[in-house]
């Protein structure tokens, strides 16, 4: 056995290694919900990496879904495949070249930021391009440019590879995105009933519901779908910079849709952002969405509006279906994994 390996990497099996730091970023400091600043990250070396050596390694980066954190990606489970444990496999078995996998932290007291920049959360989308890039790119050999980069993730990790790729061009040359938030118009009005009963009860006060979610030992299904969209609503329509300040998609008395409050979330829809982001989408090597077609958030009719979109650009996309519902299909990564290393500059 090797000594020199992390105790994490020894604990999953890794031939590879695994290295836990943290990184303090400017662009969380002093955030509305006092969510820390300092994040963990988590980077993936393969087994043939040296650090004293000549060699440069790609990076792809992942973000986890809403709910999830860095530590959960790397968490085992028996008869179940993390995404460190599927890159290690992948890289061992020569099924795709080495490449470094860093996971990324954006989660929030609300349970995630989306990665975009917001009043209310902190500015998680400057926090990935400038500070954990940075950060990798002058700890690691990795090969620092656009063309050495991918960002991957499931579910609100999918939606934030699209939104960093078409906001920010120029830092990552392809993304995947499984089963990624997408086509809002489907995805998230169905839960706002249960959302509107839900604060109701709470007489409208988000800090008090928030405070209450948070303290209980088991929560109901319409809790986990208010303090969802509470989300949601932090990154896309917050009101101020205050705690729990937002604005939501549908008016307070009788539940009805807000058209503007929603027009707000609806521009950060990568169905409808793509449309105005030929440019930047078409600069891209590997352009990947997948869902499965059971999704409980229909989210495989966004990934299906989006390749016909992108198609109608002009640009190529790998879009793939699968019979399977929105949970535990991490088992995709054996498909995009070796896809995005594959276009992108090794050494």
């Amino acid at each position: 056995m090797n000594e020199s390996k992390s105790r994490l990497a020894r604990l999953l099996r890794l031939t590879g290694d695994l290295r836990v730091e943290f990184v303090e970023s400017a662009a969380l400091k002093n955030n509305p919900l006092g969510d820390p600043s300092e994040r963990p990250v988590i980077t993936y070396l393969p087994p043939g990496y040296d650090p004293q050596g000549s060699r440069r390694y790609p990076v792809l980066y992942c973000l986890h879904g809403y709910t999830g954190d860095a530590a959960a990606l790397v968490s085992a489970r028996p008869w179940e495949t993390n995404v460190v444990q599927w890159i290690d496999r992948l890289v061992a078995s020569r099924r795709m070249p080495e490449a470094i996998l860093v996971i990324v932290d954006g989660f929030t007291r609300l349970g995630g930021s989306q990665y975009v920049n917001s009043i209310h959360n902190g500015d998680y989308a400057t926090y990935v391009i400038r500070d954990v890039v940075a950060h990798v790119d002058a700890t690691y050999r990795t090969i620092a440019a656009e063309g050495g980069r991918a960002v991957f993730g499931k579910s609100s990790g999918g939606f934030g590879s699209l939104y960093l790729c078409m906001q920010y061009p120029g830092v990552f040359a392809a993304f995947a995105s499984h089963s990624g938030d997408s086509y809002f118009e489907y995805a998230h009005p169905r839960a706002f009933p249960d959302v509107q009963r839900t604060l109701e009860k709470h007489a409208w006060d988000i800090g008090r519901f928030v405070t209450y979610f948070q303290g209980q030992r088991k929560r109901q299904p319409a809790e986990y779908s208010t303090i969802e969209m509470l989300g949601y609503a932090a990154a896309y329509s917050p009101r101020s910079a205050k705690a729990f300040d937002l604005e939501l998609p549908f008016e307070r008395q009788t539940g009805e849709l807000d058209p503007k409050v929603f027009g707000r979330w609806l521009e950060f829809d990568p169905a409808r952002m793509c449309m105005q982001k030929k440019a930047e989408l078409a600069r891209l090597r590997l352009r990947y969405l997948d869902c499965g077609r059971k999704d409980e958030y229909g989210l495989d009719i966004g990934a299906r509006v989006m390749a016909r979109r992108f198609r109608e650009l002009g640009l190529e996309v790998r879009h793939e279906e699968f019979d399977d519902d929105h949970r535990n299909v991490g088992y995709r990564y054996e498909i995009s994994l070796p896809a995005l290393a594959g276009v992108l500059e090794s050494q």
